[in-house]
C-alpha cells in the first residue's frame, strides 16, 4: 500500500508540474504567444509550424486548443488555418515527450533550487513568474525518478502484475484506459511521460504502453471538446476538428502497434524511448496524412456544428470578447474583461439614446423594447464578473490589481444604471403614455438637456475608463457639480410652474420630479468612474467633513 500511494503522489506531482510550466509560460509570454499564433496562419505549412512552436513553449496542445479556438470564434483565423495549427500542436506535444523521457535527473534539484529563489524574492515580477516556470519543471524530472523507483518496487507484487495482466486482454481496453487517463490528468504529455516510464521499470509490457498512448492521444482531443462545451459554436468547431484527426490516428497507427514493438526494439532499446518515439510518431503520421485535407475536415465540422443565424447576427447579449484561454494570462484576461465592459457600456448607451425617444414619441413598444435591453446588461454584467472571478488575484501585480477592480465597479455601475433607466422608462410608461399625459415645453426643454448632459458624459466616463486619462476625470468629476446645479435650478423652475397653474406641469409634476432626480443620480454613477483614477494620481482633495473633537 505504500509504494501504491508513493506511485499515486508521484503521479499527483507529475501533473501539477506540467501545470505550473502550463500556467507560468501563459502568464509570462501568453500575450506574445497568441499574436505570435495569430500570425503564423497565412499558409498551412506556417500553421503547423507555429503550433509546433507554441505547443513546444507552453507543452500543452490543449492550452493551444483553447487559444486557436478563441481566435476563431472572434473572426480571427479561419477554421481550416486553425485546424493545421492544431496538427503542429501535437506534434509539439510530442516533441517535448521525447525532451522529458531523456536522463535530466540533475535539471531536477537545480530547476527547483533557483525557480523557488527567483519566485519567493520576486513574486509579483516576470522573475517570480519565471521561477514558477522552472519550478515547475524540476517537479516533473522529480515526478519522473519517483514514479520510477515506485514501479520498480510495484511490479515485483503478484496483486499488481494480476491487475496489469488484465490490462493486456483488449486494445480497445487499452485505448480506453489511456483516454480516461489523459482527461484525469488533463494533459496527454503526462500521461505518455507516466506510461514510458511505467513501460521503461517493466510495470508494463510495451505494446499495452503503445495502446495506452493511442489512448491518450484520443483522450487529449476529447478533453478539449469537453473544455468548450460551454462555448459559442464557432470556439466548439476547432476542438471537434481536431477529435476527428485523432479519431484518424487511431484507425491508422492501432494496426501498426505490433510492426511497431517488433521493429523499434531493434533501433531503439531502450523501452521508454520507444514508447515516446510512438508518440511522435503518431502524430507525425497524422499531420503529413491530415494536412491536405484539412479544408475537407473543416466543411465536415460546419455541416456537424452550423453556425447558428442568432450567432451569426452577434446578439448584444452574448458576450463577444471574454477569452476563457486568456485566463492564464491575467494582464491580458483583464483586458478582455475591460473590452466587454464597453461592450455592457454600449447598450447602456442604447438603452439611454431610446430613453430620449420615448418620453418624445410616447412610444410604448420602444420603451418594452428598451426595458428589455436591460436584461442583456444584467447578462453581460453576469458574464463579466463570473470571468473575472475565475483569475487568479493572487498573481496580480498593483497594476493589474488596480485594473481588476475598476473593471469590477465598471460593471457594477453600468448595470445600476440600466436599472434605472428601466425605472425611468416604466414611470414613462405608467404615467406618462397610458394616461396621454405631456410635459410642459419649458419642462421638456428642461428633461432634453439633462439628457445630453447624460449622454455625454457616459461617453466621456468610458473614455475615462478606457484610457485612465486623468484630465478627462478631472473634467467628469466637473460635469457631476454642473448636473447636480441644473438638477437644482430645474427643480426650482419646475415648482415656480406649479405656483403659475401651468396644467401640463402639475399633471406631470410627480413623473417630472421623479425623472430629474433619477438622471441625476446615473450621472452621479458614471462620475464615480472618475475617482480612482484621480485617487491614484492624488488629484483628490481630502474630505470636506470636519472631525469630531472630544
Amino acid at each position: 500500500m505504500k509504494h501504491l500511494l508513493n506511485l499515486l503522489a508521484a503521479i499527483a506531482l507529475l501533473v501539477w508540474g506540467t501545470q505550473l510550466v502550463r500556467t507560468g509560460v501563459l502568464r509570462v509570454f501568453g500575450a506574445n504567444l497568441r499574436e505570435f499564433l495569430s500570425r503564423g496562419v497565412s499558409n498551412r505549412l506556417r500553421a503547423v509550424l507555429s503550433g509546433i512552436g507554441v505547443t513546444t513553449i507552453v507543452q500543452s496542445s490543449t492550452a493551444t486548443a483553447l487559444i486557436v479556438s478563441s481566435f476563431v470564434g472572434q473572426g480571427m483565423v479561419s477554421l481550416t488555418a486553425a485546424l493545421a495549427v492544431m496538427l503542429g500542436a501535437d506534434v509539439g506535444t510530442s516533441v517535448m515527450a521525447v525532451v522529458f523521457s531523456l536522463d535530466l535527473s540533475w535539471l531536477s534539484p537545480l530547476c527547483i533550487f533557483t525557480g523557488v529563489v527567483l519566485f519567493i524574492s520576486r513574486q509579483d515580477t516576470t522573475a517570480g513568474r519565471v521561477g514558477r516556470v522552472l519550478i515547475g519543471l524540476g517537479l516533473m524530472l522529480l515526478a519522473l525518478r519517483l514514479i520510477n523507483e515506485a514501479t520498480t518496487v510495484l511490479t515485483q507484487s503478484p496483486v499488481m502484475v494480476t491487475l496489469l495482466e488484465a490490462l493486456t486482454s483488449d486494445i480497445t481496453m487499452e485505448v480506453l484506459t489511456g483516454a480516461i487517463l489523459a482527461i484525469i490528468c488533463y494533459s496527454s504529455l503526462a500521461t505518455v511521460l507516466l506510461v514510458s516510464t511505467l513501460a521503461a521499470s517493466g510495470g508494463i509490457p510495451v505494446d499495452v504502453a503503445l495502446g495506452l498512448v493511442i489512448g491518450a492521444n484520443l483522450g487529449s482531443g476529447l478533453l478539449a471538446v469537453i473544455t468548450t462545451l460551454k462555448a459559442n459554436v464557432q470556439t466548439r468547431q476547432v476542438p471537434l476538428g481536431n477529435l476527428i484527426f485523432k479519431i484518424i490516428g487511431v484507425l491508422l497507427m492501432v494496426p501498426l502497434t505490433g510492426l511497431w514493438a517488433s521493429y523499434a526494439s531493434q533501433l531503439l532499446p531502450d523501452l521508454a524511448s520507444q514508447v515516446v518515439m510512438f508518440h511522435l510518431a503518431f502524430n507525425a503520421v497524422v499531420a503529413v496524412v491530415c494536412i491536405a485535407f484539412t479544408g475537407k475536415v473543416a466543411w465536415m465540422v460546419q455541416k456537424i456544428l452550423p453556425q447558428q443565424e442568432e450567432e451569426a447576427s452577434l446578439s448584444t447579449s452574448r458576450p463577444r470578447h471574454l477569452d476563457v484561454s486568456a485566463l492564464s494570462t491575467p494582464s491580458l484576461a483583464i483586458s478582455c474583461a475591460a473590452r466587454e465592459a464597453l461592450h455592457q457600456a454600449d447598450v447602456v448607451e442604447a438603452m439611454l439614446l431610446g430613453l430620449q425617444k420615448v418620453w418624445m414619441s410616447d412610444d410604448q413598444k420602444l420603451s418594452e423594447h428598451l426595458r428589455k435591453l436591460d436584461d442583456e446588461v444584467d447578462d453581460l454584467y453576469s458574464a463579466i464578473k463570473y470571468y473575472m472571478t475565475k483569475i487568479s488575484r493572487e498573481e496580480l501585480d498593483e497594476h493589474e490589481g488596480r485594473r481588476w477592480t475598476e473593471v469590477i465597479s465598471f460593471t457594477i455601475n453600468m448595470e445600476q444604471v440600466g436599472d434605472l433607466i428601466e425605472r425611468v422608462l416604466q414611470d414613462l410608461e405608467d404615467k406618462k403614455i397610458k394616461k396621454g399625459r405631456q410635459f410642459s415645453q419649458a419642462g421638456l426643454e428642461e428633461i432634453n438637456r439633462l439628457h445630453e448632459h447624460l449622454v455625454s458624459n457616459l461617453r466621456l466616463a468610458m473614455s475615462v475608463f478606457l484610457t485612465g486619462n486623468v484630465r478627462d476625470a478631472q473634467k467628469l468629476l466637473e460635469e457631476k457639480v454642473r448636473f447636480r446645479d441644473l438638477e437644482l435650478a430645474y427643480s426650482a423652475t419646475h415648482l415656480g410652474r406649479l405656483y403659475d397653474n401651468t396644467v401640463q406641469s402639475i399633471e406631470t409634476s410627480s413623473l417630472h420630479i421623479d425623472m430629474i432626480s433619477d438622471l441625476k443620480r446615473i450621472n452621479s454613477l458614471l462620475c464615480s468612474v472618475a475617482y480612482p483614477i484621480l485617487e491614484q494620481a492624488g488629484a483628490l482633495a481630502p474630505s470636506r467633513l470636519r472631525e469630531q473633537k472630544g
